[in-house]
């Protein structure tokens, strides 16, 4: 049975029985502590916690999922995959126990004729709490297992919680039964290799006070609503029904490894090393698709950078296999045709996801020569039997992107070993920053909205900010220092949470909106509008003057000319990247944007710099838009009839059933939104593109002045040219051409001065020779230059000296100089002969030096350069290379 079909009968399943089938949310996590979703359950967490209401009493999904933990551990166990689907069925306070183990027998165990996935029931095994006899007592009234299949385990295997305070319940899982050949007999007690776990029940029925680890806890009572959370993995039944001995070789990923083994010219199940290696890449080949096509693209920070590693491993694994050309253009068509049946959108989104893959893949492929010549010089470096550096593997691994194994091979091929202790002991620092980084960012990220919940209970906020920007509301709850509050004074700030509100709190990239709420005896100010949950706007406000109560009624005026700015920029952003994919094409696809009063910013995947053409002729078009006078207009729509009349959405932004479109001339521009625009674009005013540049690999930023502020930058400009005009007293069509002149005489006056200086210092050369000491058996200069044109003439007079130094036969001899240019310290070194035999070798001496000036540095053993960030400490510098050299 395909994999997509197993998914289809599963919604087709939960469906017939009263579950709202709900599409995948992206795999991109809403929750800013989290990369990505991890788990089915996720996008319905408000509704399981209680933190909002559930739209629906029951619901079922098949979800995305990316766990990055153990990607190390991919391949070489047919476990570990990094991309899996999670089937999951859920109840919000609807059925429990007695429904879910009943809907998951049926499901299993019915015929495929029917819809089921036949599965064996004589193979099937389940395992409750072993405090939760009415578990067991429901399976032997709801199924046809018997005692003896069902096993009572403890709090480390049938107990589900978050980790903290909250939510939790005894879990029933249920195993299969994979036969002899996998293992011995007993149940999951006895082999979780032969009894292989493939669906988990989570029955979330107590209140949590205190979680101290995963099986230590305290339960302070019942929840008030007994929610169902389950899950069935959808690879691992998948593989059993096709007859398969793991997850790489179900249908939706073994033609990708198939692929990769005819590149390479192996055969899959040969060679363990091998077959390690294509595991690798099918399952990284896949994972990348899914992530680039719910728009992440590859970069350094977050989840672009997990994009990066999946995509360079993948291509790394192949460079081992033996194939060194480009093999994404290959792979990833034989992914998507596997996938599409389950996500047919990354069929229609191909071109946009291969072309940012191919670019990654390019780009690797360049850094693997950088990398590769790094190590070459490090191995010539080495002395017989001397290790390479873990800080030579780290900087590989950290700079150029390449895995330990890597080097470790490409070192084997020298004939050098590498010290991996050192290499893990910077990991390790590394991965403890990280650490730390991310718990301060988890620290700062997660608010209690606890209070806000609470106000939610009441009902929710009316948004009625598109017709007006003023109405009368009651101030239904006063939040302060994440509590509520019955009162707030002059100079407080708080957060008010109104019934009705004319203000747009911040989402889709548009900025808030501002204002005043004022009533009987006091006036504040609206600094800030959020949705802390969904369905309620939280008003951060400060108290101007006078005290206000909840249950107060209150005046809310948005503040019209910033509100009418930010429709401006906003409406501008859409008809920039209308102007972007008529002018580039439609792989010019949104990444994120941003626009509040008088500016906007938009990032967009491209993969090419923009030229100045395309630059002018996008502007040219957004204006000639505002030009046309277009109406403006909106409408709710269902969301795939949204999508079916090209409304384009955002990759990774979640949508609700019905969604709000808004249209700007038809086709030409139509987009998901829920900001607030103009009503005709010629209200929007001139649009200034400012800049266009690249954030990230295959992702690039325009930013735009719009109205009145565009005007003021225009006319800044105009103002800037009439000035240059008078100063060169040239007329203004010709002032490029007079700056280009002046430019190059500048440049050469520049070029000159250097020339002058490099031989006035070169000149002070023979002073500095008479400066040459003894030290350690070694004929040592250690000079400041102090200021210099650049690191080009320190490294000029340190080899003249060196030389001068060997025509006098000083043998040993180093030169360790410093100077400041352009503010910042530089150091170079040049050794001889005599002095790197005595083991003084450029490098290492300045990579001393260097640290004392708070940066770093490297080269040969013969000469070396390094700088840093303190010019006051050359003098520590040359004190840190004397001090090596008489030491030793």
């Amino acid at each position: 049975m395909k994999t997509a079909e197993i998914k289809r009968r599963w919604l087709a399943f939960f469906e017939e029985r009263g579950h709202t089938v709900v599409p995948s949310a992206s795999v991109i996590s809403d929750d800013p502590t989290l990369l990505f979703n991890v788990a089915g359950m996720v996008q319905f967490i408000p509704y399981l916690t209680g933190r909002e209401p559930a739209p629906y009493p029951r619901a079922t999904s098949v979800q995305k999922c990316v766990r990055t933990q153990d990607i190390e551990e991919v391949g070489k166990t047919t476990r570990h995959g990094t991309f899996f689907q999670m089937n999951g069925n859920f109840s919000f306070g609807d059925y429990f126990k007695r429904e879910a183990i009943r809907y998951a027998w049926q499901f299993l165990t019915g015929s495929q004729e029917s819809g089921g996935l036949g599965f064996d029931p004589e193979r099937l095994w389940a395992t409750v709490h072993h405090e939760d006899e009415a578990s067991i007592d429901l399976w032997l009234q709801e199924t046809s297992i018997p005692r003896e299949r069902i096993q009572s385990r403890g709090n480390a295997d049938n107990f589900w919680h978050t980790g903290q305070p909250g939510p939790g319940g005894y879990c029933s899982e249920i195993y299969f039964d994979r036969g002899p050949a996998y293992g011995v007999e007993g149940g999951p007690e006895a082999d979780e290799d032969r009894y292989l776990e493939i669906w988990n029940l989570v029955f979330m029925e107590f209140a949590l006070s205190a979680v101290r680890s995963k099986t230590d806890f305290d339960i302070a009572g019942e929840l008030p609503a007994k929610n169902i959370d389950t899950g069935m993995g959808l690879e691992r039944v998948a593989f059993l029904l096709q007859g398969k001995e793991n997850m790489y070789e179900i249908d939706e990923v073994f033609p990708v490894l198939q692929a990769a083994a005819e590149l390479a010219g192996k055969r899959y199940g040969e060679k363990e090393e091998d077959d390690v290696r294509l595991r690798v890449v099918a399952d990284h080949v896949r994972s990348a698709l899914i992530i680039i096509g719910d728009g992440v693209s590859p970069g350094n920070e977050g989840r672009g950078y997990i994009l990066r590693r999946l995509l360079r491993r993948a291509v790394r694994s192949m460079r081992l296999l033996g194939v060194t050309e480009p093999v994404l253009p290959v792979l990833l068509p034989v992914s998507r045709d596997a996938m599409k049946a389950s996500y047919p959108e990354l069929g229609t989104d191909f071109e946009r996801i291969s072309r940012i893959a191919y670019a990654e893949e390019n780009a690797f492929l360049r850094t693997l020569g950088a990398g590769t010549n790094l190590l070459s010089t490090a191995v010539k470096e080495l002395a017989p039997g001397q290790k390479l550096g873990g800080e030579v593997a780290f900087e590989l691994h950290d700079t150029h992107g390449f895995p330990i194994d890597l080097t470790l091979e490409m070192a084997a091929e020298h004939g050098i070993e590498v010290d991996e202790a050192g290499f893990r002991s910077l990991m390790a620092e590394q991965r403890d920053r990280a650490k730390a980084d991310a718990k301060a960012k988890k620290a700062g990220g997660r608010t209690d909205v606890s209070a806000y919940s609470r106000l939610l209970e009441g009902g929710t906020t009316e948004f009625i900010g598109y017709d007006t920007l003023e109405a009368g509301a009651t101030v239904r709850g006063i939040v302060k220092d994440g509590q509520q509050a019955e009162i707030a004074t002059a100079g407080d700030q708080v957060s008010l949470v109104l019934d009705v509100t004319p203000f747009y709190a911040e989402s889709g990239g548009q900025k808030a909106d501002t204002g005043l709420i004022s009533g009987e005896g006091f006036t504040a100010r609206v600094l800030d509008v959020q949705n802390p949950v969904k369905g309620l706007a939280a008003h951060r406000v400060e108290i101007v003057e006078g005290e206000l109560r909840a249950g107060t009624e209150a005046l809310a005026r948005v503040d019209a000319d910033r509100r009418l700015s930010a429709e401006q920029a906003h409406t501008a952003t859409h008809l920039v990247h209308a102007a972007l994919r008529e002018t580039l094409g439609p792989g010019a696809v949104q990444a994120g944007s941003m626009n509040q009063a008088g500016y906007m910013r938009f990032d967009y995947s491209y993969p090419d710099v923009l030229s100045e053409a395309a630059r002018q002729e996008i502007e040219e078009i957004a204006n000639l838009a505002v030009r046309k006078n277009i109406e403006v207009g909106t409408e709710y729509l269902p969301l795939d009839e949204a999508r079916k009349s090209g409304a384009m959405a955002l990759f990774g932004e979640k949508y609700g059933s019905v969604v709000r479109v808004v249209d700007i001339g038809g086709p030409w521009s139509r987009e998901l939104c829920g900001g607030t625009h103009v009503r005709a674009s010629a209200e929007v005013g001139p649009i200034s593109l400012l800049s266009e540049s690249s954030i990230g690999s295959g992702v690039r930023r325009i930013e735009a002045s719009v109205g009145f502020e565009a005007f003021t930058s225009l006319a800044k400009e105009r103002a800037l040219m009439q000035q240059l005009s008078e100063l060169l007293k040239v007329p203004s069509g010709d002032v490029p051409d007079r700056v280009a002149g002046l430019m190059e005489r500048v440049r050469q006056a520049e070029r000159e001065i250097a020339q002058l200086r490099r031989e006035q210092a070169l000149a002070q050369a023979g002073r500095l020779v008479s400066k040459a000491a003894q030290l350690g058996g070694v004929t040592l200069i250690a000079e400041d230059l102090g200021q210099v044109s650049g690191a080009d003439d320190v490294r000029a007079i340190a080899q003249d000296l060196r030389e001068r130094l060997a025509q006098a036969g000083s043998g040993a001899a180093v030169v360790a100089l410093t100077g400041v240019a352009k503010g910042r310290p530089v150091v170079v070194v040049a050794t001889s002969q005599e002095a790197r035999e005595k083991g003084h070798k450029a490098g290492d001496l300045v990579r001393l030096a260097s640290k004392e000036l708070g940066g770093g540095g490297g080269g040969k053993p013969d000469l070396a350069q390094g700088g840093g960030t303190d010019p006051q400490a050359t003098g520590q510098a040359l004190a840190a290379v004397r001090h090596a050299i008489g030491g030793s």
